[in-house]
């Protein structure tokens, strides 16, 4: 069964355990904070100063665990480093002006809800740990699946979240025999391009756009329950390079172009010969155009082309001498028409001046016969 209610940016997740909180849990603060593994992080607390009838709680998500709380009242401050297997084992550590928690060395297994409870007032944290293992590159237009690899059970319950923005997009629970699509949310772009499987939960987004790049969260409740974070990236489709001949310059050895493209980004531009690089340009985030010369000899006929590629997918324009380079004996070819209509005109203007100079010369000549038979 699925439900297109539209829904807002408000995610509610249901508590795990015995103890019942706000925020993730009900109407606190949320704060997501995102580390690749083996970095260490930091939860702030918020305080600049503990107080001195403060008492602060961190609290992990799974059964609400206690792992650290600071009692200024009773001058006590202790981390439980030993809980869940001792995943935190040697990995806590509490700043004792502040009461902030920091988490060293972070590994998938610390991925989750944190709660800070300060005096009894709840803030919230969502932490991913990126182990790049769920990174994942398709070209615009491509469907993509993020498996849960799962197999849920009766009491299983998954929330899909799409974390750049932090909006629930999707959710199944086993007990009330739900399964929710929240495609309406940040403006419909997700609007039937969202699927669900029954089985796995696993989740396929269809007909990707650019807008469709960044992290989304798993969150898995029952037995074992667990976060997974996916980063996706969708690069848009390549354009085919455009060859054209430089006519800003002519040489009677040579035959000058330029490879362009335009509006791109995450891209590499090369030049080859053969299978051999010749020259190449690379642009990261920004969407821009680039252009890269080469100089061609005109009788070298090896095949040359100008090549644009991302990560997963590549376009390519071959050279064809013949069309574009031209000897310097054909001007309009080899500089192009305005130079070669300039070069002319010059040629025109020197022309005429030598004309010019040589009636002016023979007339002065004949003046000059002229004055010396009269005088004889």
């Amino acid at each position: 069964m699925r439900d297109r209610t539209p829904r807002g940016t408000e995610i509610r997740i249901p508590h795990v355990g015995p103890y019942h909180s706000t925020g993730l849990f009900g109407d606190g603060e949320e704060n997501v904070v995102s580390v690749k593994e083996g970095d260490s992080v930091t939860l702030n607390s918020g305080l600049t100063k503990i107080m001195g009838d403060d008492l602060i709680q961190w609290r992990f998500w799974i059964k609400n665990t206690l792992i650290a709380e600071i009692s200024k009242r009773d001058d006590s401050m202790t981390v439980y480093d030993d809980v869940f297997d001792g995943r935190f084992r040697d990995r806590l550590k509490l700043d004792k002006q502040t009461g902030s928690l920091v988490i060293i060395n972070t590994t998938t297994e610390h991925a989750g809800v944190y709660e800070v409870l300060i005096n009894h007032l709840s803030t919230n944290f969502i932490l991913t740990v990126h182990d790049g293992l769920n990174s994942v590159s398709v070209k615009e237009g491509d469907s993509i699946t993020l498996n849960s690899d799962l197999k849920m059970k009766d009491n299983d319950q998954i929330l899909w979240t799409f974390l750049n923005e932090f909006n629930l997009i999707a959710e199944i629970n086993k007990q009330t025999k739900r399964m929710t699509v929240h495609d309406d949310v940040l403006d419909g772009r997700f609007r039937q391009r969202l699927k669900l499987n029954e089985q796995t939960g696993s989740l396929t987004i269809t007909n990707t756009t650019t807008d469709d790049s960044g992290y989304y969260v798993l969150l898995i409740y029952g037995a074992n329950p667990s976060l997974k974070t996916f980063s996706i990236y969708v690069h848009a489709r390549l354009p085919v390079p455009v060859i054209s001949s430089n006519s800003s310059k002519c040489s009677s050895s040579y035959c000058s172009l330029v490879c362009s493209v335009v509006n791109v980004s995450d891209v590499t531009l090369s030049w080859y010969k053969g299978n051999s690089l010749l020259s190449s340009i690379s642009v990261s985030d920004l969407s821009i155009s680039l252009s890269l010369p080469l100089e061609v000899e005109y009788q070298d006929k090896n095949t040359h082309s100008c090549v644009i590629n991302n990560p997963i997918s590549n376009q390519t324009q071959h050279l064809d001498i013949s069309k574009l380079c031209h000897t310097c004996s054909d001007s309009v070819h080899c500089c192009g028409s305005t130079e070669a209509v300039i070069r002319l005109v010059l040629s025109a203007l020197v022309g005429v001046a030598t004309v010019i100079l040589l009636v002016y010369d023979i007339r002065s000549r004949r003046t000059e016969l002229d004055q010396a038979h009269i005088h004889t």
